[in-house]
């Protein structure tokens, strides 16, 4: 049930009507007309902009329009209380008690969740995140990314769509060579006692190449490694396989699991990317030409060559782009080129890249490509995970850096856990940067998001198990003849936000949205449950030790919605805290 939908529908309505009387005139189409939540001050439910979207048109000041139409909207719905009307035109709806009574009686007795959209047009995603070098383990950079990409796709299931979710795998280009030779390196280490070569710069460093070794010595006990020319590419193959181990491992204690991995040395080795460049040459995308020195480059030591360009300025980017050097070896943009022609043939309405901050300046030729592949019809949508700053005593925190130069997934689990790590990802819009601040997770307090909305949800289970009922049964009501105070009503309010709130975050992939509206209904449930402190009228369970039905459905609902945000960020609602 989406009030605002609903209203948005009656408006409309009420539009037509009064058009086909010659009262009003109406564009082709009702474009631009909102219902939103008006301001806390103004004492009401529903706020719409309508007059000042049709005054123009009707020639007369959105207050005077606004005026004209009041009557009508009044008088199409018993259940408006009162109308009024704020400068500079809009119109500010308020319903009755009965409403709200009315409202909590649909979504509990609804079979479908509520704040599913069920009108909108069904779609088949693909989501590729993550999409890390498979050379070692995820770090925390990765994590942001990878939560984001997570929320996302279980945003759009909640919604019916179908979503894929896709780890591509760049297993191809100088990064592999130089991974393959520090797990040789370790190996020799292991059998040779020949020590690691750390001052060569191309090599990883990590420890966990040290494992990698010992799990590919401890199974492959046929294999001479005394000559790395012989052994490399089946080195390569077991490198990369125990690299791709240990990220799904990663994935994995984040609650993440992938549908597909698509191997980047496949789609070349398959010449993909040569089908792809002669789809584009037939197309006349593509020319030979120079590249000048990229911005901030020294352009005495900038050499110019001859390459095989793709005209991606023709589709808004700045500059054309490579796809072959001069020495013949395809470029990385090649690749993912590829690999986008390859999702397109996959027949996907819409495509979703979950970057990380490095690869902000990446979104426009890649778009670029994708509009000259699909005749500008394949939908590319880039999202832009911001880098995380670790906070600790109010100063950067480093951790344990035995894995690598950097801090890794795996971490920030054990220091954390997996619920507080993906909650708190999501606790700012994803192309800002975020600070993790380590003593707000152990708060046990409205500082705490976290903790905030699970004891709420715990609050709401105590009730339930004081009383012997299951908080996750159905509750049957025979008859909702409800009363409910004024506070009440503004937690109901805040209820009806939550179709509104999911609607939002699947149609511009904002999955932060949805904590932010969990914290926002648990702190408004926390102040009304605590005026039962001091007033004995305001406790959910009565001298009797017993309850009443309003209040039970009241619970109910909220904890419902809870339930349902947190099932879609993955994150648990204990019943006890």
């Amino acid at each position: 049930m989406n009030i605002f939908d609903q209203y948005l529908n009656k408006i409309k309505k009420v539009l037509l009507d009064l058009s086909k009387n010659d009262n009003l005139i109406l564009p082709d189409k009702l474009d631009g007309i909102t219902t939103e939540v008006p301001p806390l001050k103004f004492n009401s439910d529903i706020s719409t902009n309508v007059a000042m979207v049709l005054s123009k048109l009707n020639k007369k000041s959105p207050i005077d329009l606004a005026s004209n139409l009041v009557e009508d909207l009044k008088k199409n719905d018993r259940l408006i209380e009162d109308i009024s009307i704020i400068n500079p035109g809009f119109i500010n709806i308020k319903f009755k008690p009965i409403f709200w009574t009315n409202f909590v009686e649909e979504i509990i007795k609804n079979a479908k969740p509520f704040g599913i959209n069920t009108k909108e047009k069904k779609k088949n995603y693909l989501v590729e995140f993550v999409s890390a070098n498979p050379t070692g383990p995820l770090h925390v950079g990765h994590c942001r990314g990878a939560i984001l990409g997570d929320v996302i796709t279980n945003i759009l299931l909640f919604n019916k769509h179908k979503v894929t979710k896709e780890y591509y795998v760049n297993d191809y280009g100088n990064q592999i060579i130089n991974f393959t030779k520090s797990v040789y390196f370790r190996i020799r280490e292991i059998i040779f006692n020949e020590p690691f070569p750390t001052n060569n710069n191309d090599l990883y460093p990590g420890d966990y190449l040290i494992e990698f070794a010992q799990n590919i010595i401890k199974s492959n006990k046929k294999i001479d490694f005394k000559d790395l020319d012989k052994i490399f590419d089946k080195l390569t193959e077991l490198s990369i396989d125990e690299a791709l181990k240990l990220i799904k491992k990663n994935l994995n204690s984040l609650g993440i699991n992938h549908d597909n991995f698509v191997s980047e040395k496949k789609l070349v080795n398959n010449q993909e990317v040569e089908k792809v460049v002669d789809f584009l040459q037939k197309r006349k995308f593509v020319y030979k030409g120079k590249i000048k020195a990229p911005a901030g480059e020294d352009n005495k030591n900038w050499v110019e060559r001859e390459q095989l360009l793709f005209k991606s300025t023709d589709f808004g980017d700045d500059k054309d782009r490579a796809l072959q050097k001069s020495d013949g070896a395809w470029t990385y943009f090649a690749s993912d080129v590829a690999y986008h022609k390859n999702k397109l043939d996959r027949k996907f309405d819409n495509l979703i890249n979950i970057l990380g901050a490095d690869h902000a300046g990446y979104i426009k030729r890649i778009s670029s490509s994708v509009d000259a592949l699909s005749n500008s019809k394949g939908k590319l949508i880039c999202k832009v995970s911001q880098l995380v700053k670790l906070i600790k005593d109010k100063q950067p925190f480093k951790m344990s850096k035995r894995k690598g130069d950097y801090i890794t997934v795996d971490d920030l689990i054990n220091e954390e856990g997996k619920d507080a790590t993906r909650f708190m990802m999501l606790n700012r819009s994803s192309d800002v940067e975020l600070d993790f601040d380590f003593d707000n997770v152990i708060e046990k307090s409205k500082d705490n998001p976290l903790y905030y909305v699970q004891y709420s949800y715990a609050r709401i289970a105590s009730v339930f198990r004081h009383l012997d009922k299951d908080l996750k049964a159905e509750i049957k009501i025979k008859k909702f003849d409800f009363q409910y105070s004024d506070e009440e009503i503004n937690i109901l309010k805040k209820l009806s936000e939550w179709p509104k709130c999911i609607d939002t975050s699947s149609k511009k992939l904002e999955p932060h949205l949805i904590p932010t509206y969990l914290y926002e209904l648990a702190s408004l449930f926390h102040s009304y449950w605590n005026l039962g402190k001091d007033n004995p009228k305001k406790r959910f369970i009565n001298d009797k030790k017993k309850i009443t039905d309003d209040k039970l459905i009241f619970l109910k609902a909220i904890s419902n919605v809870i339930k349902t945000g947190m099932n879609i960020v993955d994150v648990s609602v204990p019943e006890k805290m």
